[in-house]
C-alpha cells in the first residue's frame, strides 16, 4: 500500500510569477512533445525558466532589460497557441483588461478563478461559434453551443472534457485512448513523494471511467519531469508539496487555495462533461 506522506509546510511562500512565465510553465508539456504550439519549445523552456528567477539548482537573477527581453519573448510564443490563447482573449475581453497575459486572467484559464467564472455565457458561446462551429457536424455542434448556458466556462478543463474530443486543436494524428489522451492533457496534481534530481515521484490523480462516466480514479504512483537538461519551474520543492501536471511536465507547486481551485473547477468540467458523453 502506498504510504503518502502529510502535506508540506503550507505558510511557505514563493515568488509570484509574470502572467507569460506561468503560460509558459503550463505550455510547455505539450509544446516540448509537438502536440501544440510554435516548434520552438526550448525558448519557452529557457524563458520560463530564467523568468521565474531560478533554472535548475542555482538562484539567477535578471536584470530590467533581460525582464523585459523574456517577457517579449514569452508573449510572442504563447500568440502561437491556437488551442490556449484565443481563451486568453476571451477572459480579458470579457472584463475590459488590455492584457490578454495578465496574471490573472493566465491563471483563470489554466487554475480557473473568479474571471473564468465571470465570462458570461452568451460571449463564451459567441467565441466557441466563431471558433469551432464550421469544424463540427451539426449534431455535434448543438451539444458544444449549449454547454455555456449550462454552466461551462474558458478553462483549459473545459477545454479537455469537451471540445478535445470533437474538434482536437492537438497535432498528433489518430486517438486510441481517449480518457488516457484526456488525463494526460488536463491539468491535474499529485502529492511529491520522493525527489530524485530531475524528476518527482508524485502521487496523482488519474481520470478514467465509471459506469460509462467520466470520473477521477484513486491516486496512483507516477514520475515525471521537473526540470530538463537542468532546467525547469519546479525547484523548490518539497516532499508532501502538492506539484500540478501537465502530460509528463511539472509545472508548479500548488498552494492550498489554488489546489482547490483546480479540483473544483475539473469536477465542475467533469460533470458538464458527462451530461453529454
Amino acid at each position: 500500500m502506498t504510504q503518502t506522506p502529510p502535506p508540506a509546510d503550507p505558510t511557505r511562500t514563493r515568488p509570484t510569477p509574470s502572467g507569460p512565465v506561468l503560460f509558459a510553465r503550463y505550455a510547455f508539456g505539450p509544446n516540448r512533445l509537438g502536440l501544440c504550439g510554435p516548434e520552438d519549445w526550448r525558448s519557452l523552456l529557457e524563458l520560463g525558466a530564467a523568468g521565474s528567477g531560478s533554472e535548475g539548482e542555482g538562484e539567477s537573477g535578471v536584470s530590467k532589460a533581460q525582464a523585459q527581453e523574456i517577457d517579449h519573448g514569452l508573449r510572442d510564443l504563447a500568440a502561437g497557441f491556437e488551442g490556449a490563447y484565443p481563451y486568453l482573449e476571451l477572459i480579458a475581453s470579457a472584463h475590459g483588461i488590455e492584457d490578454p497575459m495578465d496574471l490573472r486572467v493566465v491563471d483563470a484559464y489554466w487554475i480557473g478563478n473568479a474571471l473564468a467564472d465571470g465570462v458570461s455565457p452568451v460571449l463564451m458561446t459567441q467565441s466557441m461559434d466563431t471558433r469551432f462551429r464550421s469544424q463540427l457536424l451539426p449534431e455535434a455542434w448543438k451539444w458544444v453551443e449549449g454547454k455555456a448556458a449550462a454552466g461551462a466556462r474558458p478553462t483549459h478543463a473545459f477545454h479537455v472534457f469537451d471540445i478535445f474530443p470533437r474538434v482536437g486543436l492537438m497535432r498528433g494524428g489518430a486517438v486510441t485512448d481517449a480518457v488516457g489522451l484526456m488525463d494526460s492533457c488536463r491539468i491535474r496534481w499529485g502529492r511529491v513523494m520522493e525527489v530524485h534530481g530531475e524528476s518527482l515521484i508524485v502521487n496523482a490523480v488519474p481520470l478514467g471511467l465509471s459506469e460509462g462516466a467520466l470520473a477521477l480514479a484513486e491516486p496512483r504512483v507516477q514520475t515525471v519531469r521537473r526540470w530538463l537538461d537542468g532546467t525547469g519551474f519546479v525547484s523548490d520543492v518539497e516532499v508532501g508539496d502538492v506539484v500540478s501536471l501537465h502530460w509528463d511536465w511539472a509545472c508548479e507547486v500548488l498552494s492550498p487555495s489554488r489546489l482547490e481551485a483546480l479540483q473544483r473547477r475539473t469536477l465542475h468540467s467533469l460533470e458538464l462533461a458527462n451530461q453529454t458523453l
